[in-house]
């Protein structure tokens, strides 16, 4: 494997509290940086102190959007030991995304390897305290200057990583979601399954709207019927109708989530009915008001999410009481667990920050 170079910063800075952590608003001493060049390939890996960059103002991303990323984490565990979780499943990920867009795929195990090397260059940053962690945004960009209309011939992979807290204010307490009616974030053959910015981009309007009436997320409902639900902005959404759990199928409008497919296989190693189904919503809210109905999303930043209230044309619908369901919490506690190497981890997802051998999928 082509060798890293590491430049140290001269003026390292202080990590901050771990009890001021928000999510997303600091980041560490150090950032991987890697290019591409077309007949040349991808070259030069190296860490570098973390500092702004510089893009010609005609560069593609700007104009074309040429853009995809991923996130993940690493947790300092109680044994002081630093893990990852499902680190090349997200590699993998980002290549799917960069396939979507035409941007030329990285080898997996670089994108590994460059995401292991930045954590312990800046493993000082990694908190401790429990609900925090270390996030990882895996990023490339398009970098060719151009106006025109094509893939472009070079591009810039970085890897950013910052101390955080719980994504959401709430923390693990529900949520309230408004599943929209009328706004579309993707819909089937587009790029919706592509971590892209462009997709977040399209959530914008929505999520703003949600939050002027008092909700925390948009529920996405499909692009052609605005009926069967797709995912919330920042999680995949789950649910469980009597003793059925249903999650929407991926149908190329939704991305395929790291934290859902482990949901999905911890569910199903508990031996429960899982059904990967399209569920329209007039069915979901008709199990809320039967008191049928157990909600909850997943997703990197949030983990697991419970759901206490939808909205939907005007209406709001408490869910499960307003409180958190028990098969969410045991989803999340197990989850953490494995996280944080305090429960058992039978498909290997966490490794360890030193050990070099990849997690099993």
């Amino acid at each position: 494997m082509t060798q890293i170079a590491i430049t140290r910063t001269a003026h390292p800075k202080q990590p901050p509290a771990d009890e001021t952590l928000q999510f997303g608003r600091v980041f560490t001493d150090h950032m991987f940086m890697m290019n591409y060049d077309a007949g040349k390939g991808w070259h030069t890996p190296r860490v570098v102190p973390y500092a702004p960059f510089t893009l010609d103002p005609a560069a593609c991303v700007l104009h074309y959007g040429q853009a995809v990323f991923d996130g993940m984490k690493a947790f300092r565990g109680k044994d002081g030991q630093i893990r990852l979780f499902r680190v090349g499943d997200h590699a993998a990920r980002l290549n799917r995304s960069a396939h979507l867009l035409c941007i030329p795929e990285l080898d997996v195990e670089m994108v590994e390897e460059s995401i292991r090397t930045l954590v312990e260059v800046d493993q000082a940053w990694v908190p401790s305290r429990p609900g925090t962690s270390l996030y990882i945004r895996p990023t490339i960009i398009a970098t060719e200057t151009f106006l025109g209309v094509h893939p472009s011939s070079s591009y810039l992979y970085y890897v950013i990583v910052g101390p955080v807290g719980a994504y959401y204010k709430e923390g693990m307490n529900p949520v309230s979601i408004l599943a929209s009616d009328h706004h579309v974030r993707a819909v089937q053959g587009g790029l919706g399954a592509a971590k892209t910015a462009g997709n977040y981009a399209a959530s914008l309007f929505g999520a703003e709207e949600a939050e002027k009436a008092g909700y925390t997320q948009v529920l996405w409902l499909d692009g052609v019927h605005h009926r069967f639900l797709d995912e919330v902005g920042t999680m995949n959404i789950m649910l469980r109708i009597d003793d059925e759990i249903i999650t929407p199928p991926l149908n190329g409008a939704i991305l395929a989530g790291v934290t859902r497919d482990s949901v999905l296989t911890l569910l199903r190693d508990w031996g429960l009915r899982v059904s990967e189904r399209p569920i329209a919503i007039e069915d979901v809210l008709a199990a809320a008001q039967t008191g049928r109905l157990e909600m909850w999303g997943t997703g990197t930043a949030a983990v697991i999410s419970p759901v206490g209230e939808l909205g939907y044309k005007g209406e709001r619908y408490v869910i499960n009481g307003g409180q958190t369901g028990a098969l969410t919490q045991k989803l999340y506690d197990t989850i953490i667990g494995i996280q944080y190497g305090t429960a058992p981890d039978p498909h290997g997802w966490a490794s360890l920050l030193g050990n070099r051998q990849h997690a099993a999928r």
